[in-house]
């Protein structure tokens, strides 16, 4: 593990390439027919970020991400979709990163950390999503059942995958002395 100015750096670099991910692998994804979106490709750097780099820098990436490549490239649409995305990104990355600094490092605690993060950051989706609907800035009804497909049922492939490939990444990382957290 880095330490001072070197940890800082250490961060900002990780960031930037977890940050770029999020950027470059929905292209990716899209070619994979018809579940590409379902992937979640922005999620899963996000959520490598919090708990690598830390709940703060996590955030910031997960803030940017969605609404730089709404920017940058037109999807996802920023208002609505964009705008919750970042929020539920945020969340994801801070919760991930803020428990995996608090608590025991072993893989049943690890798995918690990491299902409790996608949980809280769906909410979030759907708590902002709503607020959006009340305000009368987005169109359309949300209701817990809307949420549930939304964020659960259609993103069974991207929740699968996050299962599946972050743990093992983070156990790599974690032998290795590479976890910044």
């Amino acid at each position: 593990m880095a330490k001072g100015k070197n940890a800082a750096l250490a961060r900002l670099l990780y960031s930037a390439m977890f940050l770029a991910l999020g950027l470059l692998l929905p292209f990716l994804t899209a070619q994979i027919k018809p579940f590409g979106s379902a992937l979640c490709p922005m999620h899963l750097p996000v959520l490598l970020c919090g708990f690598i780099c830390g709940p703060y820098w996590g955030m910031a990436v997960g803030i940017i991400t969605p609404i730089l490549r709404s920017v940058t490239f037109g999807m996802p649409v920023l208002m609505p979709d964009a705008v919750a995305m970042a929020f539920e990104l945020a969340a994801y990355a801070f919760i991930a990163g803020m428990l995996y600094k608090r608590l025991d490092k072993n893989m049943f605690l690890f798995y918690v950390e990491l299902i409790t993060a996608m949980v809280c950051g769906r909410l979030v989706w759907g708590l902002v999503t709503f607020a959006f609907i009340f305000l009368g800035m987005a169109n359309g009804t949300i209701g817990i059942s809307i949420i549930w497909t939304k964020t659960v049922l259609q993103s069974i492939p991207g929740i699968v995958l996050q299962l599946v490939a972050i743990p093992p990444i983070i156990n790599v990382l974690r032998k290795n002395r590479l976890m910044l957290n």
